[in-house]
């Protein structure tokens, strides 16, 4: 039985780099893809046109964004070290989504962020259990099981919000082909 493979693109990279990573607080909460922005606007489809040059074949590659973000996770090289970004959630407005970064009693969330990534918390990204939410038609966090069936949560597991955002516009991962093995996401 020959097991799914995966093309890993240039123009998914490119996506990738531009997915903004909210939190999900249903479960234990989790890293969830913004739903109504997922690439830094709220005109999705023109984001992937901007990457891809496809009008056509939007949803499509949307959809392959899944697979994508479980290979990227699972295969990307990050250092430990300090990291900045700007935080597109601190211009964003969700109803079911949030930032771990937003102040509870004013709404307001920084503009610029600055975190120190751990090597524990990169080698927490590599066994994210990514999921397609039906709901909200984008990658996610499983909110019930973050790192997998029977793991327990670390004490700073909120933190994972920006690092996940942090590894997907920093880490370096090259395109190719991948193959989905029961021990996860493999170079082809």
């Amino acid at each position: 039985m020959t097991q799914p493979t995966f093309e890993l693109t240039l123009e998914r990279i490119a996506l990738i780099r531009r997915i903004v990573v909210a939190w999900n607080p249903e479960g234990v909460g989790a890293p969830i893809v913004h739903p109504d922005a997922p690439y830094g606007s709220t005109d999705r489809d023109g984001d992937i046109f901007n990457v891809t040059g496809d009008d056509d074949g939007a949803d499509a590659e949307h959809r392959a964004l899944g697979d994508a973000l479980a290979v990227f996770t699972a295969s990307a090289v990050l250092k430990p070290g300090r990291y900045a970004y700007h935080n597109t959630l601190a211009k964003l407005a969700s109803d079911d989504v949030g930032d771990v970064f937003r102040d509870e009693a004013t709404g307001e969330t920084p503009e610029h962020v600055t975190f120190d990534v751990t090597a524990e918390q990169v080698a927490r990204v590599r066994v994210l259990a990514i999921r397609w939410d039906d709901t909200r038609d984008v990658p996610a966090v499983d909110t019930d099981a973050p790192y997998g069936p029977g793991t327990d949560l670390p004490a700073e597991h909120r933190e994972m919000q920006p690092v996940l955002q942090i590894f997907l516009r920093y880490a370096d991962l090259g395109p190719g082909d991948f193959t989905r093995t029961d021990a996860g996401w493999q170079p082809a």
